[in-house]
């Protein structure tokens, strides 16, 4: 049997899930799953990206592990490959994953200033080239970013990470317009203050109730994805009803 002919075979749409052993991304991979989708989830950690694979599995989806450091280029690439390898496309690409530091400018040091730019800027760039050139070829296909509010409202102590997220969301800006001729579908989501790990616990603890869920934002996502093929959600901002915690 030919490549081309076993992808054939494979109906099911594959979506790439980076960031996908907790928070946002593992809420993301589970809808989804629910939707039949062949899941492919990747993060630094792979016991986690079990435990969200087992989750998914018993809930009936289907989903494969593919462990992956965003920050490292040629890791990203060699995923991309496998996971073609395997199921023979990339249908959706969601860019989740990241990290962030909640100092001022005079008291991060240049170490961590540069490893968030590589998981929120450069890496998911990379994540997009990998994925990018097969949704061209088929005239199809989904990326979406997971970006946040940094992008659109300024906020002391996130000069990194709004950087990173504001130069994402510019990058992914001008390639909506540079690929709307094949199809693809660009598509930003701008969370405002999530209860997730990227928080410290005493925050959580303290303004939890006022923030959303990761499941809020998943299922947002999935809303944006489904619109009808002749539509695309382009660039959507989601708050905690109660407003943003500087408020």
């Amino acid at each position: 049997m030919s490549k081309s002919t076993s992808a054939s075979l494979v109906t099911r749409p594959v979506v790439w899930v980076m960031g996908a052993s907790r928070g946002i991304g593992k809420e993301i991979a589970i809808q989804f799953s629910s939707m039949g989708y062949e899941v492919c989830v990747s993060s630094r950690s792979k016991k986690n990206l079990n435990y969200v694979v087992k989750e998914i599995k018993n809930l009936g989806g289907r989903a494969s592990s593919f462990p992956c450091d965003v920050s490292e280029m040629k890791q990203i690439l060699a995923t991309a490959k496998q996971i073609e390898k395997r199921f023979f496309r990339i249908d959706i690409l969601i860019n989740n994953a990241g990290i962030t530091s909640f100092k001022n400018v005079e008291d991060e040091s240049l170490e961590m200033i540069d490893d968030i730019l590589d998981a929120n800027l450069e890496g998911p760039i990379v994540c997009i080239k990998a994925a990018l050139k097969g949704m061209i070829k088929r005239k199809q296909g989904c990326i979406i970013n997971i970006l946040s509010t940094v992008a659109v409202k300024t906020f002391k102590g996130s000069a990194a990470y709004t950087a990173a997220k504001e130069g994402l969301f510019g990058f992914a800006k001008v390639l909506r317009e540079e690929v709307r001729k094949y199809n693809i579908k660009v598509i930003n989501i701008l969370p405002g203050a999530t209860e997730t790990v990227m928080w410290h616990p005493k925050l959580r603890e303290k303004y939890g109730y006022r923030m959303m869920k990761p499941r809020d934002v998943a299922e947002a996502v999935l809303s944006a994805y489904r619109m009808p093929d002749t539509v695309v959600a382009e660039d959507i901002v989601l708050r905690p009803v109660l407003g943003d915690l500087d408020a």
